[in-house]
């Protein structure tokens, strides 16, 4: 594969990748590679000349176009042989190509996207502060206008690609002359090429998985030229849940190829692995497991197929709260839930590093962290929920779901299930399993719209069987919450000892 790869088929071109990826982690060894903090620059120039960030580069600079089914393929192609690398290409195509390409100025983007294709420069995005994690709203960074410069101060922390990304996507707020800061928020590009724009790395942290990107402490004291700044259509506010929709309607890529790593790993395993007069395989317990572990396979396709209509960046997609969550926290509790599966039917050789499963355990777990924990997620799409289902007068929770477009379809499959009254506040227990169920009632209408499409029958109805499990699960789980607190204890009567 050469420079010209915009003008590469896309079929050939994603072969090309995967086949060369493959061949060389097998060449280095991705499973010793990865007991070490990233890669080795001949591993990373091999696999950039392979020009895996041109699908998301505009063709007017040389790229494939920023195809949302483009994006995707690279991202499954990565993440079946790591899911670092994928996560790598997934904040450079999320976090900052797609914003760049959508909002920056023209000035900029020629240069930027050069260097992306010519010279494998990568990029980030810093909007995560260390006494603001997720209430981004507050952050501190600021930006004052001096003679055609912003100077931008601040810490960022836990920004992947941390000291190795060429170019930084900073979220600020613009400080006024009493120092007051707006409520709006704004984007500026930093280029590290230039010393000015240059970003001091304080630490790198010890993060237990994703060895291969770094992550740490950042100090901020840049001066950037005006042109430098991103331009919202309305709002930075708008601009920044763009961005972070978009990111997480995207996660489905990065989940695809890992979890059908997982399936393919463990169904190969259980098939080997003989117990007595027979296989794992063919074990009841081991066959729901592996069944479990389809569906998710089975449900991240809807996700990538529907994100391929949904989340190009000729879409605004601020407002699309509810699908974006669903998408991101359902599929990276999947691929959690399948890592931890793999390793459980592989045994005491699962747990290990240089395990694929051992290690996916770790490597998906920041992934129900990151873009928004899970349970804040799950609760966010209950409260958007609840709160349009107040201002149509609606209480019935099925009755709603038939007039909501993101699961108008898949409630009918589930109607018993979801046919029951929502007329009190619920506590924030409860809005995380609601939640839940929302999530795979969502992405089951995305299923079923798939499958209108042609997408295997069998695959469908055996997802739809897993959900309804869960669904059932969840509810019952709901309708039996306990208000539990945490009891005062003491020495005197709580250690056992005593009694013994």
């Amino acid at each position: 594969m050469n420079g010209s790869a915009s003008e590469t088929p896309y079929s050939e071109f994603l072969n090309g990748f995967s086949t060369s990826l493959h061949n060389l982690f097998q060449k280095e060894n991705i499973d010793k590679l990865s007991l070490s903090r990233g890669l080795p620059p001949h591993v990373w120039k091999e696999i950039m000349n392979l020009k895996p960030l041109s699908v998301a580069i505009p063709k007017e600079f040389g790229g494939r176009g920023v195809k949302v089914k483009e994006c995707l393929g690279i991202l499954s192609a990565a993440s079946y042989e790591s899911l670092s690398l994928s996560l790598t290409f997934g904040i450079n195509i999320a976090l900052f190509l797609e914003p760049v390409a959508k909002y920056g100025n023209d000035l900029v983007k020629a240069d930027i996207f050069k260097n992306f294709l010519d010279h494998g420069a990568m990029g980030g995005l810093m909007i995560t502060e260390p006494e603001y994690g997720s209430d981004a709203l507050n952050m501190k960074t600021q930006n004052t206008l001096i003679d055609n410069e912003y100077h931008i101060k601040g810490t960022k922390h836990w920004q992947g690609l941390t000291g190795l990304a060429n170019y930084w996507l900073i979220t600020s707020r613009n400080a006024n002359a009493e120092g007051k800061l707006s409520r709006d928020v704004d984007f500026f590009i930093a280029n590290t090429h230039y010393r000015e724009q240059n970003i001091e790395v304080l630490e790198y942290y010890d993060n237990p998985g994703l060895y291969m990107i770094p992550y740490g402490l950042n100090k901020i004291d840049i001066r950037v030229p005006e042109y430098n700044k991103l331009t919202p259509e309305t709002t930075g506010l708008k601009m920044m849940l763009d961005t972070l929709h978009r990111s997480r309607l995207q996660f489905p890529g990065m989940g695809m190829g890992f979890l059908k790593r997982m399936l393919d790993e463990a169904t190969k395993h259980c098939q080997e692995r003989v117990v007595g007069a027979s296989n794992l395989y063919a074990l009841d317990q081991v066959q729901y497991q592996l069944t479990r572990m389809q569906a998710f396979f089975t449900l991240c396709s809807a996700m990538c197929a529907k994100s391929c209509k949904v989340s190009g960046i000729d879409h605004d997609v601020s407002g699309s709260g509810a699908h974006a969550n669903s998408m991101k926290a359902l599929v990276t509790d999947m691929m959690q839930e399948s890592a931890q599966v793999l390793v459980q039917l592989s045994g005491g050789k699962g747990y290990r590093t240089t395990h694929i499963g051992g290690r996916g355990i770790m490597d998906s777990r920041p992934f129900q962290i990151f873009e928004g924990s899970n349970e804040m997620l799950y609760t966010q799409i209950s409260e958007g929920i609840l709160k349009d289902m107040k201002k149509k007068k609606v209480e019935n929770f099925a009755e709603y779901l038939a007039i909501n477009e993101l699961t108008n379809n898949s409630v009918k499959l589930y109607a018993k299930e979801l046919d029951f009254n929502i007329n009190t506040a619920l506590s924030q227990r409860k809005m995380i399993d609601l939640g839940k169920v929302l999530a795979r009632v969502v992405t089951v209408n995305d299923l079923l719209e798939l499958n209108n499409s042609g997408f295997s029958q069998e695959l469908t109805d055996s997802a739809v069987e897993v959900v309804r499990q869960d669904i059932v699960t969840l509810l019952s789980s709901m309708n039996q919450h306990q208000n539990l607190n945490i009891v005062e204890h003491n020495n005197d009567k709580s250690d056992w000892m005593k009694f013994s």
